[in-house]
This record gives structure tokens, sequence and C-alpha cells, in this order.
């Protein structure tokens, strides 16, 4: 994180001072601090066809007997929340990391129908389109409750599973619940202020991020503000006993990771998990909340990679 600070304040000096940056170069700001956390993992970006439209993604360089990491990142996020995280596996594995569609810099069309089902379908295809044939698969929130049917739905394809706060189950009730049973959703952003409480309540241990990222990650969030709504919507679709008889069917080694203070998803949710997976195992984060992989990607990364080495 400290290098990435240097660069932002790099950046500014170049372009007339930190303090006194205009509008016209947070962009670039932004755009060039994710490029250089990429460049850390030695992840490049590039982007691929799928029948719904352009996929955007991060690759590493790689031989061709390395065993691949997918990475598929949660609702209203994006494909950078893996960067750190993605560093622990650069040396050994083949590293990819998707922007799901309606988010980052994947396709955003509002006609869509971002069900459970289709989104499994769309990382489906896209795993086609690069070429992945096996792979060991890992997920966050949203992206954890696509995992795991991807792994019950593709066994042949992927060789473990790893669920990081996964969704899908709601057995034990959350703050969020509570939240939108009064008509507030914390995961939309509506501005610069909502980003930041967003921040902090998704996570207990939330990073220092410099004001580029701040400003334009908030202002990306609020224009994308009605198809995340849309989203949120269209996932409701196929979670409740539905998922709990996908979970069921699920034969690759899977491991469930979830932070105790998650306030998104109640964390004691890991024990339906746990007891409808057949081959799994469990940990829990004291002190951690919703995105383990950011919050501590270290020891987040080191777990996945023992369970994956197993």
């Amino acid at each position: 994180m400290k290098k990435l600070i240097a660069l932002v304040l790099a950046l500014g000096l170049l372009s007339g001072g930190y303090y006194g940056l205009g509008k016209a170069y947070k962009h670039e700001i932004f755009a060039g601090a994710m490029a250089f956390e990429a460049s850390l993992s030695e992840l490049t970006e590039k982007t691929t066809q799928i029948s719904v439209g352009e996929i955007s993604y991060l690759e590493n360089q790689h031989a061709g007997n390395k065993p691949t990491v997918l990475l598929i990142h949660g609702f209203a996020a994006y494909k950078e929340n893996w960067l750190r995280f993605a560093r622990a596996f650069k040396d050994d594995f083949h590293v990819v990391i998707i922007d799901l569609p309606a988010h980052g810099k994947s396709v955003k069309d509002m006609s869509l129908n971002y069900s459970l089902s289709n989104q499994v379908l769309w990382v489906h295809e896209f795993a086609q389109a690069v070429g992945l044939s096996r792979f060991h698969l890992a997920g966050n929130s949203m992206g954890g409750a696509i995992s795991a049917v991807y792994a019950a739905n593709y066994p042949q394809q992927v060789i473990s599973a790893t669920l990081m706060d996964p969704a899908g189950i709601h057995d034990h009730r959350s703050v969020m619940q509570d939240l939108l049973e009064e008509g507030n959703n914390p995961l939309v952003v509506v501005d610069t202020a909502s980003f930041k409480r967003l921040m902090n309540f998704a996570l207990e241990q939330p990073p220092f991020v410099p004001w580029p990222i701040t400003q334009v990650s908030a202002e990306r969030a609020q224009m994308l503000k009605p198809l995340h709504d849309k989203l949120f919507k269209d996932m409701q679709v196929g979670q409740g006993d539905g998922f709990k008889a996908v979970l069921k069917s699920i034969q690759v080694p899977t491991q469930v990771q979830w932070g105790e203070q998650d306030r998104v998803i109640n964390y004691k949710n890991i024990e339906t998990f746990s007891a409808l997976i057949p081959n799994v195992n469990a940990h829990v984060w004291p002190n951690v909340g919703h995105a383990p992989m950011i919050e501590i990607p270290q020891e987040s990364a080191a777990l996945m990679l023992a369970h994956m080495l197993n």
C-alpha cells in the first residue's frame, strides 16, 4: 500500500500538486494506481466476448503446466478487489480474475436478467472463451454463491472451491437484513458519503484508500446504481431451499472462509454451508468483516492455498 500511495502522490505532483488536482486528473490517477497494483501481481488487463457482450479480466503470464485459479468478486464490486490477495499465487499459478457482467469494465445492460443461474452460465461461457478447462475457483459474497453453483454444475472443471462470506443462505439474520426491511440497502451507493459508509459497513478492517481512488470508486458506483438495484432484485431468485439443494450436490473439495464481524451476511450461516456440502472445511476469521481477501489478503490467501494443495 505504501507503494500505491507513493504512486498517487507522484502522479499528483506531475499534474500540478496533489491537493490541487482537478477533476480531469483523478480518473487517470485511479487507472494508474489500479494498473500499478495489478503489476505487483504480474497481472495484465484483457477482454473477451461472451453471448451478452464484452468481459474484462486480469490474467498473469504463465507456463502451460501451471494450475489455474479463477477469482470472482461480489455484488457491486470489481476484479481489482482481489489484487493484493492474488500476489500469493503469482509465481506458481495461472491467475484469472473476472469482471462480472454489470461490474467493472464488463458489459452493462439493463435488459439482461442477472439471476444467479444466468451469472453461473456467463462465467462458464467466459471460462470457455479464455480456454480454462480445469481450475481452482474462489468467490466472495455473490461471487461465492456463483462459485458454489458453478462447482455443483461443472464438477469436471473445478479442482477445488473456496467460498468467502458467500451469499445464498440466510438462516441467521444479519444487520443488513434489518436495514433492508427499513428500505435501506447499504451496498448501493448514492453519493460519496454513502460509499464511505459502505466501506465501514462491509469491512471490519477497511484499508487506507487515497482520495482519488475513493472519489472515483464512489462516482462509478453512483452511475451504476440503477443497474445494481436491478441486479440485486434479480439475484434474490434462486436462493433459499433451492440453493441448499445445490450445496448438497457439490462434490469437489470446498473451503468456506467467513469473517466473524460480517454485517452483510451473518457468519453463523457457515454452519449451514458446513452441514450441507459433503467435502468441506470451514474457518471463521475473528475481527474480519465481509471481505477477507481485502481485509487480510495474505492470511486468507494462505488458507486457500493450503486447501488447494491438500
